[in-house]
């Protein structure tokens, strides 16, 4: 090819490539498939998350190929971020993920407020108190006190449920945009108990009583023997940051002097803690 033609061939490429008409190079497809790869690598970190599995289950839940669900697992392993639990042969989420969880929970300033606040107030008993996050589709606690004798189980620091369910989930959930909550309520819901709500339109209903009352209030529908009251915590932007919630045994409910108490006492902490992180009362 002659000196000209090449110049002229360059010249071809270059309003191409400034065209956006290129064709993709090898070095295109590695940028894809490594991108394609790291999504597929959060995918399994968050499929892990929610519940410990093996490879096989991850092959079938995201529909993967065999041997790519166990080449993606096997990296995440070598990495440390999963880790197989030789008692049931499932993979769980592995210390280097905890690091990184760590250090968020660390500059996690709605977490400190909290904190700070139950430190000083020993006046609310007699339930576990949560400070909860959104993250993805579940409500996940980030910090919780048991100020009650009897123990509740899955109200520890960690546990996470759809949003739909619990007064928590459903309080973050509703103030949500109006598409995330149209996309979250596309999706058939999980039944945990006979009192779960999963209905979209009876869903939307009560996602619309839960901000006018600013709060919300739920019984059996995470665990039959359990109630809870939720309320948000705002941001200095009038967002919601997260909800404090209380779990109870359901049999404190009959006691309606005991639960104004502690609806009086949610709404005070949450309203206390939006104050502190620059929430403003006038703010809608």
């Amino acid at each position: 090819m002659g000196k000209t033609a090449g110049m002229a061939q360059r010249s071809s490429e270059s309003a191409e490539v400034a065209a956006g008409r290129a064709k993709p190079t090898a070095m295109d497809g590695q940028s894809g498939e490594a991108k394609q790869g790291l999504e597929r690598s959060f995918a399994v970190l968050d499929l892990i998350a929610a519940r410990p599995c093996r490879v096989v289950d991850v092959m079938r839940d995201m529909g993967l190929p065999w041997a790519t669900a166990h080449r993606t697992v096997k990296k995440l392993e070598k990495a440390q971020f999963l880790m197989l639990n030789p008692e049931t042969s499932h993979y769980e989420i592995g210390p280097r993920m905890w690091h990184l969880g760590s250090s968020y929970l660390a500059n996690n300033k709605m977490l400190k407020a909290a904190i700070s606040y139950l430190a000083k107030d020993r006046d609310i008993r007699g339930v576990d108190v949560q400070v909860v996050e959104r993250i993805g589709s579940y409500s996940v606690v980030i910090h919780a006190e048991k100020r009650q004798v009897q123990e509740i189980s899955k109200a520890q620091y960690g546990y996470h449920i759809p949003l739909h369910a619990g007064s928590k989930g459903l309080v973050l959930l509703a103030y949500e945009p109006d598409d995330f909550v149209a996309s979250y309520l596309a999706q058939p819901q999980e039944q945990l108990t006979p009192a779960t709500i999963t209905d979209a339109a009876a869903l939307r209903q009560r996602l619309a009583e839960i901000r006018a009352d600013g709060f919300a209030q739920t019984e059996g529908d995470v665990q039959t023997f359990t109630g809870s009251i939720a309320a948000p915590v705002f941001g200095a932007k009038g967002s919601v940051v997260g909800c404090i919630c209380f779990v109870y045994l359901k049999k404190l409910a009959r006691d309606q002097a005991a639960m104004d108490e502690l609806k009086e006492a949610l709404l005070m902490m949450t309203h206390q803690l939006s104050v502190e992180l620059g929430w403003h009362p006038r703010q809608p």
